[in-house]
C-alpha cells in the first residue's frame, strides 16, 4: 500500500490559502459569552478578516457597531461590518459609514440586504439607496474603505436569470467592489461553474467561497429555502438519524465541509469564508484538516 497516497487529501493546504469568518452580533449577556469565545478560538488562525452580520431592516444597527468596536479594540483581527440599503436614507447609511471609518474599521461588506420581517419583497427607502452597486458608489464617494459584496453560485432568488444575477455582480464590482463572497453552496461544482461564469463575464475580482459547517441540517434545510441554496440528496442520506447524536453531528458535518474545501482547492480555489454560527469548534477543525495552524506557544 501506498501510504502517501492514502493519506494525500491531508497534506498541508498550500501556501495562498487564505480564510475569513463571518460571526453575528448577540442578543443576550450569554450569546456575547459564547460570541466572544468563538473569537478567542479562531483568532489564531490570522484570518484575512472577520465580518458581522447586519440584521434585516438595521435591527443589529448598534448590536453591530458595538461587535465590530470591540473586535478593533479587543484582538488584533480585522473587523468588516456588514451594511445594507433596507430602511434607511442615503444620509443615514451615509453616517454609518462615517462611524466605522472614525472608529479605525477600514472593511464594510456592502449589501442590498433583505426585507425586514413581514415583507416579502425589498423596497428601497424613499431617499435611500436602491441597490448594492448604488451602495458600493456611495462607500467610494465617503472614504477608500476595502469593499466586498455578496455573490450566488445558485443565482439569487429574486433574479430573473443566471446572467441577470452576474450583470448585477459585475455592476457591483464596476462601482468599485473589492471581492465577492458567496452565498454558501454544498456541491463544490455549483462554485466552479459559478467562477467560469463570472470569468467569461468579466469579473475579475478574487471570488470567496462561503462554506458552512452544518450544525444543525434541519435549520440549514430552512435557511436554504429561503436563499436558494440547494440540499443535494446525499446531504440529507448523510445526516439522516442524527437529530438526538450531536458528536457523531459535528464529525459527519466537519468531514463534510473538510471534503468540500479540499476539492475546492484542488481547483485552484484559495480563499474561504466560513459561516460560523458564533460556533469554533467545526471551523477551526476544518481549518486544521486545511493545513491551517496557531503559531505554537512560547514557554516562558
Amino acid at each position: 500500500m501506498n501510504a502517501s497516497a492514502t493519506i494525500d487529501g491531508l497534506r498541508p493546504a498550500r501556501a495562498g490559502l487564505q480564510v475569513s469568518f463571518e460571526f453575528f452580533p448577540p442578543k443576550t449577556p450569554e450569546m456575547e459569552e459564547s460570541l466572544w469565545r468563538a473569537i478567542r478560538r479562531l483568532e489564531p488562525l490570522a484570518p484575512r478578516f472577520v465580518s458581522v452580520t447586519y440584521g434585516a431592516g438595521g435591527s443589529t444597527r448598534e448590536r453591530t457597531h458595538a461587535t465590530v468596536a470591540g473586535i478593533r479594540a479587543r484582538t488584533s483581527l480585522e473587523p468588516a461590518a456588514h451594511l445594507t440599503c433596507v430602511a434607511a436614507s442615503r444620509g443615514e447609511v451615509d453616517e454609518i459609514a462615517r462611524r466605522y471609518w472614525d472608529a479605525g474599521i477600514r472593511h464594510v461588506v456592502a449589501l442590498r440586504g433583505d426585507p425586514p420581517e413581514g415583507e416579502r419583497t425589498f423596497t428601497p427607502h424613499p431617499d435611500g439607496y436602491a441597490s448594492a452597486a448604488e451602495l458600493v458608489a456611495g462607500l467610494r464617494r465617503i472614504a477608500d474603505f476595502e469593499i466586498s459584496v455578496a455573490a450566488y453560485p445558485e443565482i439569487h432568488p429574486e433574479a430573473t436569470s443566471s446572467r441577470a444575477d452576474l450583470d448585477n455582480l459585475r455592476r457591483k464590482v464596476d462601482a468599485g467592489a473589492c471581492r465577492a463572497i458567496t452565498q454558501y453552496f454544498f456541491d463544490p461544482q455549483c462554485f466552479l461553474r459559478f467562477r467560469d461564469r463570472a470569468r467569461a463575464a468579466g469579473v475579475g475580482v478574487p471570488l470567496v467561497a462561503g462554506i458552512l459547517p452544518v450544525t444543525n441540517f434541519r435549520q440549514v434545510v430552512r435557511f436554504s429555502a429561503a436563499c436558494g441554496a440547494s440540499v443535494p440528496a446525499w446531504l440529507a442520506d448523510l445526516f439522516e438519524g442524527l437529530d438526538d447524536d450531536p458528536e457523531t453531528r459535528k464529525l459527519v458535518a466537519a468531514t463534510v465541509a473538510a471534503e468540500q474545501c479540499r476539492e475546492l482547492e484542488r481547483e485552484g480555489v484559495e480563499d474561504f469564508h466560513f459561516y460560523t454560527l458564533n460556533r469554533a469548534d467545526l471551523t477551526y477543525a476544518i481549518c486544521h484538516i486545511l493545513g491551517l495552524r496557531a503559531p505554537a506557544q512560547v514557554q516562558a
